[in-house]
């Protein structure tokens, strides 16, 4: 496990924390971040509550926030007994950087202790706050309620990912709208932004969270939210009707939403925040604030890019075999796997005996045999599972995936966010690393901090992907503009990309087996540098990867994880430049909506002269989707590039330094 390098200093000085003054009886405080950009006003008489102003404006009114653990026991009823002001600085070096190599951890911290064995924990970031509750009881207890009620100014908009029920994958659309307009009772999964009248905006998410539901938000009236999260479940049973090997029908629930033993801390609520759209791409709070790895040797993790079967049916051609769902179809995805330098390639539903019979391969694939054949050409098989059935007997299941030479899993259909459930995927990700297996979790709720705790978790569903393109026409430039932004907060984000079939609105159509993604083949290529995914899927077929080969080698030379990312240019929704370092080379890539855009790109994060590929859209473009063009020139950090991107389109470029 890499070490994390610590320099800090503990300060209790007017200068670097403006705290008021602090009688017996007061119990006001007002935190500052670092460079003073955000002001954090607690207050503590009666209960506890919040308010933040990011220069001086203000962003959220009030925050109430509490822990109910019944029969009246607040955590905010006690009485502060002792409080500690921190300022620390730290160097994070994470196991499997997403936007960083080295992340700096620069925070000042309140701890409020109260007389009930309650402690609060307030920080500030240059980028953001986040708070959490930790309690010293070792007894067993309940929570009933955590609570946090949210009051924005008045005029306040929010990207509002409605759900339905808290039984959800949570993929949503963000939808652009006035809290006027959001309907009571209507409630949202995380992370969800908000939008201040004066231009700040706001991210909630959480991070840290461990054995402990999911928070929802749901709008109470007046434009105020408050949390609500899925209660403890006691029973779930196979939805017979719809799926029974991977719905469940929650039919027993208790009236509190979590069973505690011993002491512990609760997740982290954070709030990244800023008026430069920039920082949402650029922030890590929600990786800063999460658990630290537990695993020794992490030296066997390899992210990678995966040739991915599902998105395009098997549908593979020019063959002399019949393609689909056996040994020489698969075969065929791994030869080319290894002629591309592409790391995995994944066997997704149809490769087990049936999709509950999963000791065992479908009659058609020589599933030990494909593994065999892959691992001699130096490419990693992924086996996806459904949860249900992996979580009834994990241990069997994964050390026999593990004893056939499988590389890592993809565990689907988990859909419930209650305490149970978190706590499996612990299990699962434990289980895993123990083995020495990679975990991508689909059909999943957001990240929630366990991708730090266990490096080997790589990646998470909770996004409306590029998979919605089989059977809508929702997941469009806007939408793909509008995640970057708030989903991508909360961590790594497995939305498929690299579709080579791509049209504009005018021709576009759905088709299950051959499906097409909206927009220009640039703006798919994009997304390999834009969105952060450490095991990053490649949706198309191998047949037709190898018809735009030119587009392929592009793709194929595109790392995962990033030394360092600046982010040039950004609009939420709009618009989204940025470049990402890898060693000595550099990648740049930008995506805009339907509408199209110049940019002028500066390059002064270049040292030398680089020899730089660009894939920029085509000149008709906006009439042939897939139109493109492959250049190559010689930049150093006195140049500037001239982009011209058509709707819906994007742009890539690789920079290679010149000895």
């Amino acid at each position: 496990m890499k070490k994390i390098y610590f320099r800090f200093s503990v300060m209790i000085l007017m200068a670097i924390f403006c705290l008021s003054a602090f009688a017996a009886k007061s119990q006001d405080f007002l935190l500052t971040s670092p460079n003073g950009n955000l002001e954090m006003k607690v207050s503590v008489n009666k209960g506890i509550s919040w308010s933040l102003l990011l220069n001086r404006e203000v962003v959220i009114a009030e925050a109430k926030i509490d822990m109910d653990f019944g029969n009246g026991q607040l955590a905010g009823s006690g009485e502060i007994i002792s409080h500690q002001l921190i300022e620390k600085k730290s160097i994070i070096k994470p196991e499997v950087p997403y936007k960083d190599a080295e992340i700096t951890d620069h925070f000042n911290e309140l701890t409020l202790a109260f007389n009930n064995g309650i402690k609060l924990h307030f920080r500030t970031y240059k980028d953001g706050v986040a708070y959490c509750f930790e309690d010293d009881d070792v007894n067993r207890k309940f929570v009933f309620d955590e609570q946090l009620h949210l009051n924005f100014p008045e005029g306040a908009f929010t990207y509002f990912p409605e759900e339905k029920s808290m039984y959800s994958h949570n993929e949503r659309i963000y939808t652009h709208a006035a809290l006027k307009d959001i309907a009571e009772g209507c409630f949202c999964s995380l992370p969800v932004m908000f939008e201040t009248a004066a231009g700040a905006k706001v991210v909630l998410t959480e991070t840290a969270l461990h054995d402990y539901p999911n928070m929802f938000l749901k709008m109470i009236a007046n434009e105020q939210f408050r949390a609500i999260f899925p209660k403890f479940v006691l029973e779930a049973i196979p939805n017979v009707e719809r799926g029974p090997d991977r719905n469940q029908i929650i039919t027993r629930e208790a009236d509190y939403i979590a069973e505690m033993a011993g002491a512990r801390s609760y997740p982290w609520r954070v709030f990244i925040v800023s008026n430069d759209d920039r920082e949402f791409i650029k922030s890590s709070l929600a990786y800063q604030l999460a658990e630290p790895s537990v695993l020794e040797n992490t030296s066997w993790i390899k992210p990678g890019k995966v040739a991915w079967d599902w998105y395009n049916a098997n549908n593979i051609f020019g063959v002399d075999f019949r393609s689909g769902l056996n040994t020489d179809t698969y075969n065929y995805y791994i030869d080319f796997a290894a002629a591309n330098g592409v790391e995995y390639v994944i066997f997704d539903e149809g490769w087990t005996k049936s999709t509950t019979e999963i000791l065992d391969f479908n009659p058609e694939m020589d599933v030990k045999g494909l593994i065999n054949h892959a691992s001699g050409k130096g490419v990693g098989i992924i086996l996806w599972v459904l949860w249900k059935p992996l979580s009834e007997n994990p241990d069997e299941i994964l050390e026999t995936y593990k004893s056939w030479g499988a590389k890592g899993i993809k565990v689907d259909f988990m859909q419930r966010s209650d305490q149970a459930m978190v706590t499996s995927y612990e299990s699962i990700a434990a289980k895993a690393a123990q083995l020495e297996l990679l975990v991508n979790f689909h059909g999943a709720f957001k990240p929630g901090g366990l991708q730090r705790k266990y490096p080997n978790v790589l990646n998470f569903e909770g996004v409306k992907g590029g998979e919605n393109n089989k059977w809508s026409d929702i997941i469009t430039p806007d939408h793909n503009l509008t995640i970057p932004f708030i989903r991508m907060a909360a961590g790594p984000m497995d939305y498929t990309p690299g579709s080579m079939i791509n049209a504009n609105k005018a021709n576009y159509a759905i088709s299950w087996e051959r499906p097409i993604s909206l927009g220009t083949r640039c703006h798919q290529v994009a997304m390999f540098v834009i969105y952060e995914a450490p095991l990053q899927m490649m949706c198309e077929s191998p047949s037709v990867y190898l018809q735009e080969q030119e587009c392929t080698d592009f793709i194929s030379q595109i790392p995962t994880t990033w030394d360092e990312t600046i982010v040039l240019k950004a609009k939420v929704a709009d618009y989204l430049i940025l470049a990402r370092r890898k060693g000595n080379d550099w990648y740049i890539a930008g995506m805009t909506d339907w509408t199209p855009r110049t940019f002028e790109i500066p390059l002064y994060f270049l040292t030398g002269t680089y020899e730089a590929t660009l894939l920029t859209d085509g000149i008709n473009a906006d009439r042939f989707a897939q139109d493109y063009k492959l250049t190559k020139q010689n930049l150093t950090l006195s140049d500037t590039v001239t982009i011209n991107m058509k709707p819906g389109g994007g742009f890539a470029a690789i920079l290679r330094g010149v000895e």
